[in-house]
């Protein structure tokens, strides 16, 4: 702590009183009004003045000190130099030292300015005794310990202008400074150095003025507005619906902003954290020290909030909190909008000046709920899709391939911000902002645009069930459990050593409802797909008995997450037209697509989502795939179980990410055969997924037949489509077939518009295990029909019977996954193919069909 020399006013902790002059004569006589006289004429004197006089003596006064004279002498060159950009001389007051040997007489700037001050002046010093000032402008010692240790709650309180008996006081908090002067007009006053950064001075004015400070440090002097001389940025309202849990745009009002706030341009934060004792601002602008920067506390919110004027884009900073311990940490922003790249782990204070051109999308997107348009997904992990790229470069790329191969939508893996590029994206420390590794955030809004422009709709991956515990972020972020439960066995994630929110607490869903319609609002996503439900909805999610606590009804149902994932449905469908929410729900939960305010038989009301992943197809029907043809008739039911509960839930058909890496395989690969045989088995699986009710979700790589799992090191082999490649043509076989299974898909209703429809699927075989044949029919909801035909076996079936409606006079086949382009046995049907009246399979009528080997035939009436 640096030692505070002695000075001719009241030492901070010995508030000033009126004390008999043989005791203090140099306090009363600061208490009288020679120090008025002192501010207008830069002079030192000890005579009581009756009026302002035209010219002031110059003599030493003997309130002067050895050690304020020695004090002064050290600082001699660095003072001149700040008179020298102020034009004008030192100006003290009551309690203020004179810290120069040698008092001069220097004109004010003004002299309209210094008529006016000489009045004020003259105005106090014929006060009767009753009024003589009786306020030490220094710090006291409780808010100077407070401010020096980072605990005060309202730095705003004591530091800046503040109107008191006998005129305002001016404090400030610059550790490393060696001089401030204030500069009003043309009024320029030295305040006295209290040591340990703080500076303080009392001028004689009526009222709190517009000013500014000069801040001299070693080697140079800063011009500065004082950020303790401003209002709070956030008004009742905002403070109202964070209490309340309820600010939907939390992101406006937290995290950092560059505004313009009482006219003065710079940057407000804010930033929620109630258990602190203190909290300051450090970055870039103040070298990471953030002693100068405390942010007062707003009421009982547990908001802290500070405007820094002067700073704007570009900014690093962290909030250094001052833990109930004691102890002190320094956290990345938990609204942050932009970050470093990783491994640097600092907020950047951003805003966007991006120009929109996708219009009519947004527009058009919201013409027909998700299950019952085309809804076909690509999903990319974007950082490895095309390794290297930027979000612009990737704009340049991603949306004509996407285009090309015909896929309606694609599907990120998480884009928001987290440390390890291992976790693919899926444990976030930074909930608001896109990840810097690709770009900045305007950058990812150029590729959201891009792809909208296409045609091409975007779903994104969002993980509110958990984040990481790396002590910069929100583990513990204030001291205490505030975004995890406090409970540590609801907030240990059992099985990927992350924290569990607590769902529970108003504040924290609010941060996530929040989170969930900002990527929607600023980015135009177009969907999120919510990973790891199931996690969320048990209370005994991988956790085993005396793991976990029933809740009050005594069940293991998550009551605070089904009421946080139903407010965040609710609200995001309230405010975003056209958006659709996708679960990645692993359970039989009851109304996972229901809506939130129709209770099902299990009392709950619906989960509010759009879609939900149908992870019981995926699994069953990989696993029947992954058999020899001649083991398949034993595993039949695997392939038709998924239509028992088709119409439980809107489902989307996922072959994701997860199931082509950590051991799995890749999807040709699964498959059983040789070469040739594994790609007609996933041909024939290709085309049986994109006639079954249920909306299409592939994975980067898979539709190429690439052979190795996928790694995020280096992303899809896009080798295997090179043409000096001898195997290419067998990758781009299943590529093509890719392409036109979507286009045939996107141009026939009856695959779409009745998924969630009963009417819309009829079984014309589904017992035919013997022969490892499924056929059924899917309906428009005008009754046009698609058949649909999948052998899983090697061999040709010559005129094989399929049962079909009599009012059809003749079929043709669109789809064939045997074609030779796709790099099949070319076993196909050119013509069309009548119906016989012979019945069959309960229908009227049939055709009598070849079936190729290992393939999926679609025809549509002719």
């Amino acid at each position: 702590m640096t030692p505070r020399p002695e000075s001719s006013g009241s030492h901070p902790e010995q508030p000033a009183e009126r004390q008999p002059a043989a005791a203090e004569p140099t306090k009363k006589a600061a208490k009288k009004t020679a120090a008025a006289a002192k501010a207008v004429t830069r002079k030192a004197t000890e005579t009581k003045a009756t009026a302002a006089p035209k010219k002031a003596t110059a003599e030493k006064t003997p309130a002067k000190k050895p050690l304020a004279r020695k004090a002064a002498a050290k600082k001699t060159a660095v003072k001149e130099t700040a008179l020298k950009k102020a034009a004008a001389k030192k100006a003290v007051s009551p309690g203020t030292a004179v810290k120069k040997a040698t008092a001069k007489k220097t004109p004010v700037k003004k002299a309209g300015a210094k008529k006016a001050v000489v009045k004020e002046a003259a105005a106090a010093q014929s006060a009767p005794p009753e009024m003589e000032i009786a306020v030490s402008p220094a710090v006291d010692a409780a808010d100077r310990e407070r401010l020096l240790n980072g605990t005060h709650h309202a730095p705003h309180s004591v530091l800046g202008a503040h109107p008191v008996p006998g005129g305002v006081v001016f404090r400030t908090f610059r550790p490393y400074a060696l001089a401030v002067t204030v500069v009003s007009g043309g009024l320029t006053v030295e305040l006295h150095d209290d040591g340990d950064g703080f500076f303080s001075g009392l001028l004689p004015l009526g009222e709190v003025p517009a000013y500014r400070l000069l801040v001299t440090y070693e080697g140079t002097v800063q011009e500065t507005e004082d950020a303790y001389r401003f209002l709070p940025t956030l008004g009742e309202l905002d403070l109202h619906l964070i209490g309340e849990g309820r600010h939907e745009e939390l992101w406006t009002v937290l995290g950092a902003h560059p505004t313009t706030h009482q006219g003065v341009t710079g940057t407000r934060f804010s930033v929620w954290a109630p258990n602190a004792r203190g909290v300051r601002v450090a970055g870039t602008f103040n070298f990471w020290d953030g002693a100068g920067f405390p942010m007062r506390s707003l009421g009982s919110t547990g908001v802290w909030e500070l405007f820094v004027p002067g700073i704007g884009e570009g900014e690093l900073y962290k909030f250094e909190i001052t833990r109930p311990d004691g102890s002190k940490t320094l956290r990345a922003d938990p609204l942050a909008r932009r970050t470093e790249v990783p491994p640097a782990t600092s907020s950047i204070v951003t805003s966007s000046a991006y120009e929109w051109g996708d219009a009519a999308w947004l527009e058009r997107r919201a013409e027909a709920p998700a299950h019952r348009a085309p809804f076909s997904v690509y999903e990319v992990h974007l950082p490895s899709w095309r390794p290297g790229l930027s979000y612009r470069q990737l704009a340049e790329q991603l949306p004509a391939y996407v285009k090309d191969l015909g896929f309606t939508h694609v599907e990120l893996m998480p884009v928001a911000e987290h440390p390890f590029g291992g976790s693919w994206g899926y444990q976030v420390t930074g909930f608001y902002a896109p990840t810097a590794r690709l770009g900045t955030p305007d950058d990812f809004r150029y590729l959201v645009d891009t792809l909208h422009r296409a045609g091409i709709g975007v779903l994104m991956d969002w993980v509110p069930a958990h984040f990481p515990r790396d002590e910069w972020a929100l583990a513990e972020f204030d001291g205490r459990p505030l975004y995890e439960h406090e409970d540590p066995l609801r907030a240990a994630h059992p099985d990927w050593g992350t924290l569990e929110f607590d769902f529970g607490r108003r504040e924290v869903r609010n941060f996530l409802v929040a989170n969930a319609l900002y990527w929607c609002e600023e980015f135009h996503i177009d969907g999120l797909r919510v990973d790891a439900v199931a996690s969320m909805l048990y209370l005994d999610y991988s956790r085993e008995p005396g793991q976990w606590t029933p809740n009050e009804h005594g069940g293991r149902e998550n009551l605070d997450a089904v009421a946080f994932l139903q407010e965040m449905n609710a609200t995001l469908y309230r405010r975003v037209p056209g958006v659709v929410t996708i679960a990645e729900e692993s359970t039989a939960w009851d109304g996972v697509t229901r809506a939130t305010h129709h209770k099902g038989p299990s009392g709950f009301g619906g989960l509010g989502f759009g879609l939900k992943w149908n992870m019981g197809w995926m699994h069953d029907s990989l696993q029947y795939m992954s058999h020899e043809p001649v083991h398949r008739r034993y595993h039949h039911g695997e392939m038709t179980f998924s239509m028992v509960y088709a119409y439980s839930e809107n489902y989307v058909l996922p072959i994701s990410h997860d199931e082509v890496v950590h051991g799995k395989r890749s999807l040709v690969s699964k498959m059983p055969g040789d070469w040739w045989q594994q790609r007609a088995n996933l041909r024939a699986y290709l085309g049986f997924m994109w006639a079954h009710p249920g909306k299409q979700l592939l994975f980067m790589g898979q539709e190429f037949a690439q052979g190795a799992e996928w790694s995020e090191a280096h992303g899809p082999d896009w080798w295997l489509l090179d043409p000096h490649y001898g195997a290419e043509a067998d990758h781009r076989g299943v590529r093509d077939l890719v392409r036109d299974l979507n286009t045939v898909y996107r141009n026939t209703p009856a695959l779409w518009r009745c998924d969630t429809e009963p009417s819309g699927f009829r079984w014309v075989t589904g017992d035919a295990a013997e022969d490892n044949v499924f056929a059924f029919l899917r309906y428009d909801s005008d009754g046009s029909p698609l058949l649909a035909v999948s052998h899983l076996a090697p061999v040709v079936r010559q005129d094989y019977r399929i049962g079909v409606p009599d009012d059809v006079p003749a079929w043709h086949e669109v789809v064939n996954t045997d074609a030779g382009r796709y790099g099949g046995g070319d076993v196909t049907h050119p013509d069309p193919v009548k119906p016989e009246p012979q019945g069959r399979h309960g229908f009227p009528a049939s055709v009598r069909l070849t079936l190729p080997p290992l393939a999926t035939v679609w025809l549509r009436p002719a």
